[in-house]
Parts: C-alpha cells; structure tokens; sequence
C-alpha cells in the first residue's frame, strides 16, 4: 500500500509512523515527489487499511494492486534511471552495451572491446561464466575471463556486465563487476535473485524463454525486495513454434513494461533473432519502440568466435547500426552520445577542479524548455545545471568561468538561424566544443476542462507560432500573444486560471506545471528539429573532431566570396552551412558564417586555413567539434 503524508506532517509523526510499520514487519520505502510526501509500504499488511488512515500524519492510504509491489508504477510513479558508474540506464541517453558473448582470451577481448568503444558503446559485455545447453561447449574463463574484463574497464573506462550463474561466484562478481547479469535460464532461480538483491550491484535482468510479463516482473520484485533497486530489465526473446529465428522477439514489451514498471528497459537483439543479419533491423525497431538501450554481440572474427559466433555482428556492421540509431535516436527524443564516456570524465575533472564554485552548464529559460531538455540530453541528469534569463547571461557565466558550458540553440529546421545567437558568437571568446540536435514537439497546453473550440487566446514565442502555422489557420478565432519562451506561456495560463487561454510548449512544461495536453503535435512539419551547440572558454573535449565552425568577411570586390569557397571545393571540403549576417554599425557590409566537415587541427586543414585566412579582411574560429554522426 501507498501511505499519503500530510503536507505538514511533523518528524515526530513520520518517525512514530515508522516504527508502527517496523513492529509489523513491513518493508518501507520514501518516495521522493515535488507534491506530497510518500511512502511506500510492503509486505504482508496484518490490518485493516482503516487503522493506518486513522495514525497521525497520514491523510490516506491508497492500495497496491499488482502482485509486484516494488517494480509497480503504482508505487513509483516516474521513471527510473539506474546508474552504472557514470552511466545513466533509463535516462535521455540511449545505452549501448556491446562485446563477445564470452571472454575467450586477453588479446581478443581486449581487441572487441577497442572497436565497440570507439563506435559508441559505454558498457562491455563478455561472459566470464557460460551456461550452454551441452555440457562439452565452452563453458568461459571463470575468474581469469573477470581478470580480463577488469582489464578492459581500466583500459577503456567502459564499465563491464558479466552473467552470475551460481551464488557461490557471489564474491567474484562484487570483487570484478559493475553490472551483473541474470540470464534467461535464471530468471527464476530464486535463491540467485536474492543473492543478487543483496550484493547491491546493479542487475540486468533477462527474461526467461517462456516467461510472462508478469513472471518476469514478480522476478525482479524477489531483487528489489532484497533491498536492491538498481535493476534493468532485458527482453531477449521469447520461445515460440517460429523456427526462422532463434527466438520471438517481443518489442511489445517495451510499452507494455513502461506503463506497469518504472524499471528502465533494454533489448538483446542478438539472442532475440540469432542471426546476424536481423540483429540491426531489429535494434533500430528497439530503439523506435521506446528501449532505453541495447545489448548486442559484437566480435572481430565472429566465424572463430567460441560462443554465439552466427549472431554477433562484424565490427564495420556495428559501427553502421551505431550511425543508424544516432538518426532514430532524436526521433523518440533521445540522444545517442558517441561521447559519452570521455564527457563524464570530463565534467568529473570539471567539478573536481572547480570544487562547489561552479556550475558546470547553465542555458537560457525555465526547467522544462527545450533549451533545459537539451542540457540534460548532452550532459545528463546527472550534471550541475542552472538556468539564466537571457541568452547574453549565458555567455557571460561562461566567460566569467561562472560555468564551465553554456547550451544554446543556433538554427531551426523550420525557421532558420537564431541570428542572435551567432551575433554573441562573434562578441564573446568562447568556443563551441560540441552540438547535438533535438527532436521540437509543439503541444497545446491548458486546462482539463478546457475545450479546444471555446479557446480565445495562445501563448506563445513568436517563432513557435511560425512552426505552428498549419494548426493556427485551422483555427482561426485564436488570438495569438508572443511570450519570452514556452514555460512562460505555460505558467501565465496556469496563472490566469482562465479555460479560455493555452500555450504551446513540450510535454515537459506541462507536467511541470501540472497541466493538460489539449493537442499533442501541432507542429506544422514532424521533422521540426532544433541545432543546438555548447559553448566553453577552453575546448578540454577529448576524442575525434570532424566539424569545424569560422567566420569571416572579404573585402568588397567581385569574386572575393568565390575565391573562399573556391579553397573549401578544391579540397573536397563539405560546407554544411553558409550564412551572411549585417556588420553592425557597418551598412550593407556582411559576415559570412560557414560550419565544414574538417578538422582545423590537422596538418593537412591548417594549411587550407591560412589560404582561407589570406584571402579574407576579418577571421575567426568558432569552433572545432565532433558532429553527431560521422
């Protein structure tokens, strides 16, 4: 059951209700919630609901329906994100996790671990311990296959999931192990589901070949009820009559899991099809059915592989997928950060070095903003971020080293450059260090009772009603009132508190301020998708750069434009964006911005600069980056 606290229950209350659970042996559990204090009580409830709506501090009691108490959304009402180190499982970022299906020795892991890394993943796979049907197959290394993955994480900084098949390797696992793994023949070996409960460890936690849902959940409930809550759900296929593939696949799951749990959820492809060449069709359908990550098999010479060597996929292979789900990733708004892992080590040195002073990324706007989702899709929930006013605040806290990024939008696939933007671009020295791109979805926002007919007045920014046009003319009675930006437009119609108003924002916003969709997606184009690039007074990114963004102007005679574009196609350079832009105070004389598919720090590229350099009055770089997809 669900025990609702009163808004002003005391700690002497709270503490008297406690030991009241306790002498009944009950399990108790604090949910965290912004709106009312929670907690969660489970266990063989010995009275009448009755009696516990009757103790001092509780205003109601509201029971648990599902045979799984822990895993229930009815319990947790939001998502969670399990973490794996400076990994996040169920957050933003989709998560990749990749390798052999058993650590077949030093030379080889090492060699797979070195390709998936580079290509995107942030965890490795590889069985130290072998289940096989035949008790003559490759059965894995045992401790000496741990001794090799640890070696993996300390070279790679990926953090290393390996299969528990026994509670006797319970102290290998805690001694080698980030994530243990229960595979689909343990699903319901009970007494290793509690042992893991006990480690702590996070858990990955397979579905069994012929297992429901519902098993499946009610074996994750025996973790959690152990005291571990750091469990991730794996569906890997299900046995049917179907001979085709290895087994069922069952994306279904993924939504059918979202709404009963708020356990994260990733898909094993591999084992799911067990066939190499239905491995990636099947992780981008993962991906596009709502999983939070993948588990795929991945092997450098897979035809010698030991184990499961016809569904691991060719390095070449894995790295096309990887490029695919970068694509998807925006579509679902989620982001796939090739970067992941050198950014968390890097904000880690951030704040390490900065101590509590610094911020370590600030945007323009309130909690909910697009701008807002974009900070927590390129560096986490996890990261320091404060909000700032104005987009000129931005550059000044990252100027002054306030913060040590700022996250601001450039260009929209619907109405183009954030002129501003780029004009602050050009005043401040600072240099953008990365970018990412991120789904727009417009929804009309406003009060449960409200009726779309009886509308008057729509808030929102300006250029949001240019995204919106088709909806807007469909509806010609609104009357349309420019706001700062979309939580603002939101929070004046929560203010007003009239039926009659709404605003357009995100999902986000109107969770936020606890208001009702009226119409999701009245974007004008699906494909409204926001640029948005993160600026530092130092570039201390790591890892490979192909993007590089200038500014410049020539000097007022024919062909002075061509003569620079000319050097960008005589080295087969791509420009992805050229823009001019007024010289202030200077009429009728331009700025011209470019982004290019280059490396500025190359040998080969610098020469190319100082020939560009030579034939403009004015040069500066704005950057030098990693574009999301190479």
């Amino acid at each position: 059951m669900i025990l609702i606290l009163n808004k002003g229950v005391t700690a002497g209350e709270k503490e008297q209700l406690y030991d009241t659970l306790r002498s009944d042996n009950c399990l108790i559990k604090e949910i965290k919630s912004d709106e009312e204090s929670v907690i969660g009580v489970v266990g063989k409830i010995k009275r009448d609901i009755r009696y516990y709506e009757s103790l001092p501090g509780v205003t109601r009691v509201v029971p648990i329906t599902k045979p799984y108490k822990l895993v229930s959304r009815e319990l947790h009402r939001g998502p969670s994100v399990i973490h794996v180190g400076d990994v996040a499982v169920g957050g933003d970022r989709l998560v990749v996790i990749a390798g052999p299906c058993g650590v077949e020795d030093r030379k080889r892991t090492l060699e797979i671990a070195r390709v998936v890394r580079k290509h995107g993943a942030v965890l490795f796979r590889g069985g130290a311990f072998k289940p096989r049907t035949s008790p003559y197959s490759f059965q894995g290394l045992g401790e000496e296959g741990l001794q090799i993955l640890a070696e993996v994480r300390q070279e790679t900084g990926m953090g290393i999931v390996t299969e528990m098949i026994s509670t006797s390797h319970a102290d290998l696992i805690v001694k080698y192990v980030d994530m243990v793994q229960i595979g689909a023949r343990n699903m319901q070996n009970f007494e290793l589901l509690k042992c893991v409960g006990r480690l702590g460890k996070p858990v990955l936690l397979k579905r069994g070949l012929s297992a429901t849902i519902e098993e499946w959940l009610m074996a994750a409930e025996y973790i959690l009820s152990e005291g571990n809550d750091k469990v991730i759900l794996c569906e890997r296929g299900i046995r049917t009559f179907e001979t085709y593939t290895r087994n069922t696949l069952d994306l279904t799951a993924v939504p059918v899991i979202k709404k009963l749990s708020h356990l994260p959820i990733i898909i094993d492809p591999s084992h799911a099809t067990g066939i190499r060449e239905k491995v990636s069709p099947m992780a981008r359908a993962a991906i596009a059915a709502g999983a939070d990550g993948l588990i795929i098999e991945v092997h450098t010479e897979p035809d010698k592989a030991l184990s499961d060597g016809p569904q691991s996929l060719y390095p070449e292979q894995f790295e096309k997928l990887m490029r695919d789900l970068y694509v998807i990733a925006p579509v679902v708004e989620k982001q796939l950060d090739f970067e992941y892992i050198d950014k968390s080590a890097m904000l880690r040195r951030s704040a390490q070095k900065a101590g509590e002073k610094t911020t370590e990324a600030v945007f323009n706007g309130v909690l909910g903003s697009f701008s807002h989702k974009a900070c927590l899709h390129y560096f986490g929930a996890e990261t320091s971020i404060e909000n700032l006013t104005s987009f000129r605040e931005v550059f000044d806290a990252v100027s002054a080293c306030d913060a040590s990024f700022g996250v601001i939008p450039v260009e929209n696939s619907l109405t183009g450059s954030i002129h501003q933007n780029y004009d602050l671009l050009l005043e401040y020295d600072l240099k953008i260090v990365g970018e990412l791109t991120i789904r727009i979805i417009h929804n009309l926002i406003g009060w449960e009772t409200a009726s779309i007919d009886d509308i008057k007045r729509i808030y929102a920014p300006p250029q949001i009603f240019d995204q919106c046009k088709a909806f807007l003319n469909e509806n010609p009675h609104f009357d349309l009132i420019a706001s700062k930006d979309t939580a603002a437009s939101v929070g004046r119609v929560k203010k007003n508190n009239d039926p009659q108003e709404a605003a357009i924002a995100s999902l986000e916003t109107a969770a936020l301020f606890k208001m009702t969709i009226l119409k999701e997606g009245i974007e004008t184009n699906p494909r409204n998708f926001t640029r948005f690039v993160v600026i530092a007074k130092e570039d201390t990114t790591s890892g490979p750069k192909n993007k590089s963004s200038m500014i410049y102007s020539v000097s007022d005679k024919p062909g002075a434009l061509y003569e620079t574009l000319k050097i960008f196609a005589n080295n087969q350079i791509n420009i992805v964006k050229l823009e001019s832009r007024p010289v202030h105070g200077k009429p009728w004389e331009y700025l011209f911005y470019v982004d290019a598919e280059m490396n500025i720090k190359e040998g080969p590229y610098q020469k190319i600069i100082e020939e560009i350099r030579d034939k403009t009055v004015f040069f500066k770089i704005l950057g030098n980056y990693r574009k999301g997809a190479e």
